[in-house]
This record gives structure tokens, sequence and C-alpha cells, in this order.
């Protein structure tokens, strides 16, 4: 593919006001069937029995396998200029309240 049909192909992405604040998560829950992942992010605060599922994201196995790259090649990144990330429950640490690894939804 030539350069200038690499150009006429360029995605152009809106990023509205709101969605640019962004939501804070400690929590995410995933979830798969065969055709899909379900990204759920919660924010879980102390002392409050019930977290409120903040966003969900659907994707293609596909899809979740091209973020799994793309999030493992933006932490050798970060922590390239940063510095490596510690996990206080080590290599294999969980979300808080256990919220990936949660079990597989059946579709």
């Amino acid at each position: 593919m030539s350069e200038q049909q690499q150009q006429n192909k360029q995605l152009n992405i809106e990023l509205t006001d709101d969605v640019a604040q962004g939501i804070y998560s400690n929590l995410a829950i995933i979830t798969h069937s065969t055709s899909e992942f379900v990204l759920d992010f919660a924010r879980v605060m102390p002392g409050v029995p019930k977290a409120g599922v903040k966003s969900r994201i659907i994707l293609t196995p596909e899809h979740a396998k091209r973020l799994l790259f793309a999030l493992q090649d933006n932490i050798s990144k970060y922590e390239a200029s940063f510095g490596k990330i510690n996990l206080a429950d080590g290599p294999a640490g969980r979300f808080p309240m256990g919220g990936f690894g949660t079990p597989t939804a059946k579709a």
C-alpha cells in the first residue's frame, strides 16, 4: 500500500469533553462467552458494600487479544521510562476484591 493510500485511510477519532474527563475505576470484572469478552469497570469505596458498574466494554475475542497486546506494549514502554510497576500481591496479583478472573459467563 502506498503512502498516499495510507493517508487516505486515516481514522479521525472524536473525543468529546465529557468522555475526555474519564471514569475512575478500581475494580474490573471480566467475563466471556464463546463470542465476546465483557469488561465491567466499577468503583469500590471504603465502607460501602455496593460497587456500581461505571462502564461496560464488549469486545470480540480477537479485539480482546489485540487489547491485551496493546496493554503489554504500553506497560513495557511505561516501565522503560518510569521503572518497574510493583504489585503488592506479586506477579499473580489480582484486582481488589478479585475482580479479574471472575467466573466465566455462559452464552
